[in-house]
């Protein structure tokens, strides 16, 4: 299996739980909380591991929600390499409200950082061994992280001989585009944002997309379609997979299983067709699961399984 790297600068603590009925004033008593490792690349090296593979995640960690992180990780048996920051790693908070089946997603700001925090990320990065085959830089930027950041990673990424996954939004991922990467994972509102159009029909989606890949910023673009699937738009390949309904329980932890299966398909050796079938089925399998767990490897299997004897 060839090496995966992956990195957030924004990680988190999500804390999930349930109660009867979400009503405003009054004092709501909940399930008792789960406690998980979060955020963008976190969630993809702990998805990856579910999945059977091995990666290794560069993170921030400060204060006692950072060691609270790292002792979550510890447990779930990574291979994770964190780095100091003064700030607090932030928490999140995912509420189930019994009677309707609705979720409540409340997502904290990250910790403010100063030039040198977010510099030890990418001299990590410089310095990781063994080198990466694959980089996934995946979440949001905090404050004072610039919003070239990933362009940077992307820059560091290449030079080291790594395909480059990048799933972020807004100006993060424009700049990183700019820099060109391998491959991105945006959701069709994040891409009428890169292409600047309004685009609906799937024939309009697959010309911007195809118009992206000729203009050299990036090789593959991933585009998640909702319930109407995923598109894969490369120079050989422009497909449309749809995958069998599932019972929806929670969609948080979905976008980072179906980069998790990607790249760990990549990384197998597998063509980028089936790595990307096998990204749309983790992704998949993580909406069975509750609060913020993630996909499950034998979900993720079998519906990988349907959807090959379906194309």
């Amino acid at each position: 299996m060839k090496t995966i790297v992956t990195m957030t600068v924004n990680p988190a603590i999500d804390k999930s739980s349930s109660v009867a009925h979400v009503t405003a004033e009054r004092k709501l008593y909940c399930t008792p909380p789960r406690f998980e490792p979060g955020g963008g690349g976190v969630n993809v090296s702990r998805a990856i591991k579910k999945l059977g593979g091995e990666s290794m995640l560069l993170y921030p960690a400060g204060g006692l929600t950072g060691q609270r992180l790292k002792d979550l990780l510890d447990r779930e048996g990574m291979d994770h390499r964190p780095f100091a920051i003064e700030g607090l790693i932030r928490e999140s908070l995912v509420i189930l409200e019994e009677s309707s089946g609705q979720q409540y997603r409340f997502g904290m700001p990250g910790p403010g950082f100063k030039k040198q925090e977010w510099q030890q990320a990418l001299n990590l990065l410089s310095a990781a061994e063994p080198a990466p085959d694959y980089l996934v830089a995946s979440g949001s930027l905090p404050p004072g992280v610039p919003a070239d950041f990933y362009a940077k990673v992307a820059r560091i990424g290449k030079d080291r001989g790594a395909k480059v996954i990048i799933d972020a939004s807004g100006e993060a991922m424009d700049n990183a585009l700019r820099e060109g990467v391998y491959l991105i994972k945006p959701n069709v509102r994040e891409f009428r944002e890169l292409v600047g159009k309004d685009v609906k029909e799937e024939p309009q989606i697959r010309a911007e997309a195809q118009k992206m890949i000729r203009s050299g910023r990036c090789q593959v673009l991933v585009i998640s379609l909702g319930a109407a699937g995923a598109l894969i738009v490369s120079e050989e390949i422009s497909e449309r997979f749809l995958p069998p309904t599932v019972p929806i329980v929670s969609k948080v932890g979905a976008g980072d299983s179906m980069v998790a299966g990607i790249v760990l398909s990549l990384a197998l050796g597998k063509p980028l067709r089936e790595s990307v079938l096998f990204g749309v089925a983790a992704g998949t399998a993580a909406v069975m699961t509750p609060g913020t767990e993630l996909c499950r490897r034998e979900d993720a299997e079998r519906i990988y399984e349907s959807m090959i004897s379906g194309v």
